[in-house]
């Protein structure tokens, strides 16, 4: 397992170890041990997500779960491609307000390790996507936000001119019009 810093505090890309032969291939999709090992603070994972996007261009977030909600997020795609987006906006953080985007596809198998206090999204690079995670908190409807895909506050280029949108994303507040808020270092 590689594991690669990213440029946003506390994320991380992670490169599964892939052993493959003539009949296929197997990887380990989640080690606990190994994570921690490489120094990442892991929770204990509660529920599993799956979505599916049926064409290329929908922009999917930027969603978080408000404290005690908030959710650490292991994301990664098993079918097609996206384009994932993480905004750092823990007040306090040295990367604060900064965005990464980080290429996931069902062929370079690549994971993003995502803390709380960050707000998510993706937009689909093909057709027919699978999008697989592990939350470290249940869905709670009353702490469900959403922020602006477009936010001119975060400068995000999502590489679509008029993206796919669910009407929750569509009418979503700007973040400075938003209740999102969270401290760098404090648990939420």
């Amino acid at each position: 397992m590689n594991i690669i810093k990213t440029q946003l505090d506390g994320a991380f890309i992670i490169e599964p170890q892939v052993f493959g032969d003539n009949r296929g291939w197997f990887m380990e999709t989640y080690n606990e041990k190994n994570l921690r090992d490489a120094g990442l603070d892991v929770p204990v994972f509660l529920q599993d997500n799956q979505s599916y996007s049926a064409q290329k261009g929908i922009v999917r977030g930027l969603h978080c779960q408000l404290a005690p909600y908030a959710q650490t997020k292991l994301i990664r795609c098993t079918r097609g491609a996206i384009e994932d987006v993480i905004v750092d906006i823990r007040r306090g953080s040295p990367s604060y307000g900064k965005h990464t985007k980080v290429q996931l596809t069902a062929e370079n198998k690549r994971q993003l390790f995502i803390p709380k206090g960050f707000l998510h999204g993706f937009v689909t690079l093909t057709d027919d996507v699978e999008v697989q995670y592990k939350v470290d908190a249940y869905y709670a409807r009353s702490a469900d936000r959403s922020v602006r895909y477009d936010d001119p506050a975060f400068g995000i280029d999502w590489g679509v001119q008029s993206p796919v949108l669910s009407e929750k994303d569509r009418n979503a507040p700007l973040f400075s019009e938003s209740d999102v808020s969270f401290e760098y270092g404090r648990k939420a």
